[in-house]
């Protein structure tokens, strides 16, 4: 069975899925929004106010940076809990499936893709700094920012699982089921995973040109996921991403501000930085990925038709069929 057809391992009916939607929803946007209302009750703070200002300005509010991003952890962590929940006692299939088509998850890939990025990502940062370092101002806090490190590798991925879990592992599944067909998940699950970050403070900032960053990491992460089989490579990409997002540069407008080393007080302003990984790093790590890992009929992998899978029990019917005839 491919990635895709891993969801006819379980139950399949419509309310399947909304049931399993709704637990999401309750650990992610019900329980995961109870300790950021006790933190804004505690700081006697409007919920109103405080939802505007966890966008923006968080800290003016007198809690701490690395607080408030631990409770957004948090409430990724309990989506995460119920998407598991919902995969194995709603749809009664195991989770391992939910991540990939292996019998048992690849974590080479994870860190291989882990590792990759986060070299990549690290050489684009340096690169930043050392052609604009008037943009930059060093903040290092030491316990601040070791507190902010700790976060950042123990919690983060939890985060980034949820999101490729979701949109890579359940939404593709699913959609790839009903549509019968690999190129509408694909492209679904990119868009909408992109329209998600739409709330995010950079795109007010930018405009809705930085869309295509968010849409173009998604499409990223679903071929890569399409071509592999697997979340495995998909999960390690995100999560160093997001982690060297959150402690080597921070600034005052986009959805991480930290105590990370750097300040970046440049003007927001649509630059190379947003088009280069998507026009020519994620196509080259594609390739990268095809070379290591034998990749081949990407056609039919990303546009291919999706047909149920014919059981062992189905087999022996036919034969019987067969045999009577």
């Amino acid at each position: 069975m491919n990635f895709i057809q891993q969801a006819f391992k379980g139950k399949n009916e419509w309310y399947h899925w909304v049931i399993t939607l709704l637990l999401i929803f309750f650990g992610w946007q019900v329980l995961g929004v109870l300790p950021l209302m006790t933190v804004a009750f505690m700081h006697s703070v409007d919920m109103g106010e405080f939802t505007k200002a966890s966008a923006d300005s968080f800290m003016t509010l007198g809690i701490n940076s690395n607080l408030f991003l631990f409770l957004m952890v948090l409430m990724f962590f309990l989506g995460l809990i119920f998407l598991f929940i919902g995969v194995k006692y709603v749809h009664k299939r195991a989770i391992t499936s939910l991540v990939t088509s292996r019998k048992t998850i690849d974590w080479k890939r994870f860190w291989f893709g882990f590792i990759t990025w986060g070299v990549l990502a690290f050489v684009m940062i340096v690169l930043g700094i050392l052609l604009s370092p008037e943009d930059f101002i060093w903040n290092f806090k030491p316990v601040p920012f070791f507190t902010l490190v700790a976060i950042s590798l123990l919690f983060l991925p939890f985060q980034t699982s949820f999101e490729e879990l979701l949109f890579r592992g359940y939404f593709m599944q699913g959609l790839g089921t009903l549509a019968k067909n690999r190129w509408f998940p694909l492209i679904f699950t990119s868009v909408v995973f992109g329209l998600l970050h739409g709330a995010n403070p950079e795109v007010e900032k930018l405009g809705y040109i930085s869309m295509v960053f968010y849409i173009g990491t998604g499409l990223f992460y679903g071929i890569t996921t399409l071509m592999d089989e697997g979340t495995e490579l998909a999960l390690g990409l995100h999560a160093i991403n997001n982690i060297v997002a959150a402690f080597f540069v921070t600034t005052n407008w986009t959805v991480f501000q930290t105590d990370a080393l750097f300040i970046d007080t440049s003007e927001p302003s649509v630059g190379w930085e947003m088009f280069f990984p998507v026009l020519v790093l994620y196509p080259l790590m594609l390739l990268f990925f095809s070379k290591k890992y034998g990749w081949k009929n990407w056609k039919e992998k990303l546009i291919g038709k999706i047909e149920k899978p014919v059981t062992l029990k189905e087999n022996y019917s036919i034969l019987d069929e067969i045999g009577t005839e």
